[in-house]
């Protein structure tokens, strides 16, 4: 029970988990790799001019900047694909340094193979490029080496979100982690309550890595939560087939290993590509439908006066909370707001407008707001409400989870 004067439990532990939720860190990390971006157009053409002046004492021989100009765009196009610019390289001075001077080669390879193979190698000055590769490839790794000062000032070291939950299992402890207590916040992963998966999924909205530390009869629950959390997840365990593992996680001493369980949300170039396939088509839908848009709306409101929109609750990504959002078609005095009640071919509830727009699929076309909001996708499962069910089991906890 309650003390006298407390808050209640429910109340009490979102209230926690809004105290706990960590700032986002990706927008960070994108200017970091916008601006590292920025600085090695600057410093490739520093290096070039260098090599210009020290080997034709004249800062800016045609042929030598011509080559270098050649170079970033394949420098470029080489080190977003080999995560020069990445969380990784932020957090790992020489995995950085690595990673730049690799694409430096590759792309220096490709160069010289394509100035051979169009006959045009011999406009260039070999010194003077080469200089120009091994300045620039200095100034690479002076420029990684300042990365690590520039984050211990502004950012107080801190490169990713990493969160460890307590419940119940063998001691666990990550360098720079959060560690917070299942119990303490109400985190079951046992329970059947779409309001604790809110809670869950607010607290690991923003997190790059999430290690769990349970008991051997609750791993399976946790390990089947992450996989509908979409960050990168893990649990502390031996080898158990049944979570289905997809590696072993092991740390500097060896002497710790945890089973990762999820790989966490889809890359950055696959997440800008489905977000803008997102926008454009639902953009372009409401544009091209507003006619009918218009029309369902107006028939709505001539039917009753009634509302046009129905908001829903729905268990969204990383199983949230959300309105999904569709034309109304029950009576504004008889909605179902849980979807407890299934709907029947002669369901009173349903008004004579709604009845045909449900029989089209007329009556979802609204969410294709939630898809411009972020909310939902053209393309991946559709949300179920929270009282829907099919044999006694609820339709969120097997589609949301």
């Amino acid at each position: 029970m309650n003390k006298p004067g407390a808050l209640p439990l429910e109340i009490a532990q979102t209230d926690s988990v809004q105290r706990k939720i960590a700032a986002p860190l990706e927008r960070r990390r994108l200017r970091a790799y916008a601006l590292l971006l920025l600085i090695d157009a600057i410093v490739m053409h520093g290096a070039f001019m260098l090599a210009s002046w020290t080997y034709h004492s004249r800062w800016w021989d045609a042929e030598t900047m011509l080559a270098g100009q050649a170079l970033l765009p394949l420098y470029f196009t080489i080190a977003l694909y080999n995560r020069t610019y990445g969380m990784d390289a932020l957090a790992d001075l020489m995995f950085a340094i690595r990673q730049a001077l690799t694409a430096l080669a590759i792309s220096a390879a490709l160069l010289i193979f394509l100035a051979f193979y169009t006959k045009s190698s011999s406009d260039f000055s070999r010194v003077s490029v080469t200089l120009g590769f091994v300045f620039f490839a200095a100034s690479v790794v002076a420029v990684r080496c300042c990365v690590p000062v520039m984050i211990s000032a502004f950012w107080g070291g801190r490169v990713r979100n990493q969160l460890v939950i307590e419940d119940g299992g063998p001691g666990f402890r990550l360098d720079g982690a959060v560690v917070i207590s299942a119990q303490k916040l109400g985190l079951d992963p046992t329970a059947r309550d779409p309001f604790m998966l809110d809670r869950l999924g607010k607290l690991l909205q923003n997190q790059d890595q999430v290690v769990i530390s349970a008991p051997r009869e609750r791993r399976d629950n946790w390990a089947f939560l992450l996989k509908s959390s979409g960050v990168h997840g893990e649990i502390v365990s031996e080898p158990v087939q049944t979570l289905g593992a997809v590696g072993v996680h092991r740390y500097d001493d060896q002497a710790r290993a945890t089973l990762v369980v999820t790989t966490g949300p889809l890359g950055l170039r696959s997440r800008i590509l489905k977000r803008g396939f997102d926008v454009a088509v639902a953009t372009a839908a409401l544009v091209a439908l507003s006619p009918a848009l218009a029309a369902i709306a107006l028939a709505i409101k001539l039917e009753d006066g009634g509302p046009i929109f129905f908001a829903q609750r729905r268990l969204g990504r990383g199983n949230q909370f959300f309105d999904m959002y569709k034309f109304r078609s029950m009576r504004s005095d008889n909605q179902d707001d849980n979807g407890s009640r299934s709907t029947s071919r002669d369901d009173d509830r349903i008004t004579r407008i709604g009845a045909f727009i449900r029989r089209s699929s007329l009556d979802e076309l609204p969410q294709l707001l939630n898809v411009l909001k972020g909310e939902m996708s053209i393309v991946g499962p559709r949300p179920h409400a929270l009282g829907s069910q099919a044999n006694n089991k609820n339709f969120w906890e097997v589609a949301g989870t």
